[in-house]
């Protein structure tokens, strides 16, 4: 077949070869291949990654394990028309690092599996794992596994990431921490994300430049291990911070009243996308009043927006307060 493609257009089989290649992914075990020798062997904690049944790590004496998983999703989580590969296979993996950040972990490992549709250009996964490695290698992080298949038809892209991390036995932090008194803190600022979607809903565009947090947003892994010694619950805002401060809240079953004019806008952001915007992964934590929080952690800006009560999530501003609804990003609601 290719030999005859390549008499008819002058090319040859190799041409033809590569240019079929760059237009629909590649089979099963070619791909496997490709991302092995993208991601290299198990290095540091990882003993054995890609190429056996089963990954192999190392867990240091006196150490945890942590593990965390998620979906991305095409049409959920990102739009080919509007996200580009590399920051598909970023995002995809930052969504894990953030959770391994906010309890106070240090990542290691991740495993990826990737189910991809028949008509997809290979140029396009290329770019997404090359994504997803560039920042992986920043975190030292090894892509030690996972598996692919091909996605049920209309279903586009589906991507499930495993991060693994370790930290101090009985060191984690959790949501379940808070107290009544203690502060309440965020890093950098929130709200670019939505105003980056806001731009795609309207039709416009949000470009790489402008909006580069969302498209490759900076897991807070540093920032998290400084904190693990300072606070007393933490939480990535991923689903916005509303909703995210009324999981702290749950779990350490109690309120907080949050000050309207301390919460750190992006630059265009409104009050609205930055109190229920998400997909800012920066930590929300709180500490005793004791604690002496620095200006800075790791370069970030660390900012105090309230403070744990009793009961009750409250908004405070212009003199009156008003209950804060969990308005944020919350999958099967309808």
């Amino acid at each position: 077949m290719l030999r005859e493609l390549a008499e008819k257009t002058g090319n040859t089989a190799r041409r033809v070869e590569a240019a079929i290649l760059g237009t629909v992914p590649l089979h099963e075990k070619a791909l496997i291949q490709r991302i092995r020798r993208a991601a290299g062997s198990g290095a540091g904690r990882v003993r054995l990654g890609i190429g056996d049944d089963a990954a192999i790590l190392h867990i240091p004496a006196g150490q945890e394990v942590l593990v965390t998983t998620d979906f991305t999703l095409e049409g959920v989580h990102f739009r080919r028309e509007w996200h580009p590969a590399e920051s598909v296979g970023h995002r995809c993996l930052a969504r894990g690092l953030s959770d391994i950040a906010a309890m106070g972990g240090e990542p290691m490992a991740a495993f990826l599996s990737l189910a991809l549709p028949p008509a997809l250009p290979q140029r396009w996964v290329d770019g997404f794992v090359r994504g997803l490695l560039r920042l992986a290698r920043r975190h030292r992080v090894t892509l030690a596994g996972g598996d692919t298949a091909g996605s049920p038809g209309g279903s586009g892209v589906l991507a499930d990431m495993v991060v693994v991390g370790t930290a101090p036995a009985g060191k984690a932090l959790r949501r379940s921490g808070a107290r009544p008194g203690d502060l309440l803190y965020v890093t950098a600022e929130l709200g670019g994300s939505a105003v980056a979607l806001g731009k795609f809903f309207a039709g416009k565009k949000a470009s790489t430049q402008a909006h580069r947090r969302y498209f490759f947003p900076e897991p807070r892994v540093a920032i998290g291990q400084v904190l693990r010694g300072m606070a007393t619950a933490m939480i990535d805002l991923s689903d916005g911070l509303s909703t995210d401060l009324h999981h702290i809240c749950q779990e350490s079953g109690v309120g907080a009243v949050v000050e309207a004019a301390a919460v750190p806008r992006a630059r265009g952001a409104s009050l609205e996308q930055a109190l229920h915007g998400g997909e800012d992964y920066e930590l929300l934590f709180t500490a005793r009043p004791s604690r002496r929080i620095p200006e800075r952690i790791a370069g970030v800006r660390v900012t105090r927006i309230g403070e744990i009560t009793r009961r009750g999530v409250v908004l405070a501003q212009t003199g009156r307060r008003e209950k804060l609804i969990a308005r944020g990003w919350e999958h099967l609601r309808s």
